[in-house]
């Protein structure tokens, strides 16, 4: 299905065709219907499938035709990292860019002048914030921030939040908000303690379910059954043999990022590194270098 058969306005469509985006993927021709009905969703989608604009383009429709308060916040959307709040961000700005729809990103780090602006965009009331849990947190506690005009709630990878301990964050969030409120959550797996969650906070809703058990689309699923000593050995000859366009790996420890790092630079790989010790400043200039293809190989700490 063609984006131009979804009810989508056409200041959104015409910001679509800028980015040549022409065909839906399966969530995106499934969940926009029912986000522009006004009723409440639990998708269950992979990474990879296109499921933020599956919500944003809905969100993004209904803040620029329909009445909304002015000044004030009407869309929260939680990601579980900084990482995923930003890249929300980027998309958010490329759909909206012939709206007058405004974002602001909240997420944690060090910089106080990066507070201060979250902070204004915050009182200002930016029409969708995209937000960490424990930063909006953070800024809620502080007595600033009024969430009483939200009208649309989104969780994004809600079982990856959960994975990660914010529950109750969640839940102290939801505390602030109008019952009276569009609700939508996506996941990539729906286990017990997603049933609960969606269970306290959704309202009747729609159920989208893809592709649960299998992975993205032209993504080869593998396993190699190893020892310890082992696994690096394995890594450095899959890229020795041949390599490829774009690769993340994921490791336990920034010790163990570092040290795969170091091997792959020594076969003359092209390879950057994400880890807890480098501070914000340098986690956005790695991820720019990745997305514009200047590293090819992308090493993660698992948080």
């Amino acid at each position: 299905m063609k984006f131009s058969e979804l009810n989508l306005d056409d200041t959104v469509l015409q910001a679509l065709d800028s980015m040549n985006f022409d065909e839906c993927t399966p969530i995106q021709e499934q969940a926009i219907p029912i986000i522009l009905e006004g009723k409440d969703l639990i998708a269950v989608a992979q990474t990879g499938t296109g499921k933020t604009a599956a919500f944003l383009l809905p969100i993004i429709n209904k803040l620029s035709i329909e009445k909304h308060p002015e000044d004030s916040i009407n869309c929260i959307i939680m990601s579980p990292t900084r990482e995923l709040a930003l890249q929300i961000d980027q998309q958010m700005e490329g759909f909206s860019y012939f709206m007058p729809v405004s974002s602001v990103a909240v997420y944690g780090g060090n910089d106080g002048v990066l507070f201060e602006q979250q902070k204004k965009g915050l009182t200002l009331g930016a029409d969708v914030v995209i937000a960490t849990p424990g930063r909006l947190l953070s800024h809620l506690n502080l007595g600033y921030v009024d969430l009483s005009k939200v009208s649309y709630f989104v969780l994004d990878e809600a079982d990856r939040m959960l994975d990660m301990g914010f529950y109750e964050d969640i839940m102290q969030v939801v505390k602030q908000l109008p019952k009276d409120r569009q609700t939508i959550m996506f996941s990539a797996t729906m286990p017990t303690n997603i049933q609960k969650l969606a269970n306290n906070i959704l309202n009747n809703p729609v159920e989208v379910k893809l592709a649960v058990s299998k992975p993205a689309e032209k993504i080869i699923q593998a396993a190699y059954v190893c020892y310890e000593s082992q696994k690096l050995e394995i890594i450095k000859t899959l890229f020795a043999q041949e390599v490829p366009e774009k690769v993340i790996v994921f490791a336990s420890s920034k010790l163990k990022v570092k040290e795969v790092t170091k091997s792959l630079l020594r076969m003359n790989l092209n390879v950057g590194e994400m880890h807890s010790d480098l501070d914000q400043s340098q986690r956005e200039s790695v991820m720019h270098e990745f997305k514009t293809d200047e590293l090819i190989f992308l090493l993660l700490q698992i948080l």
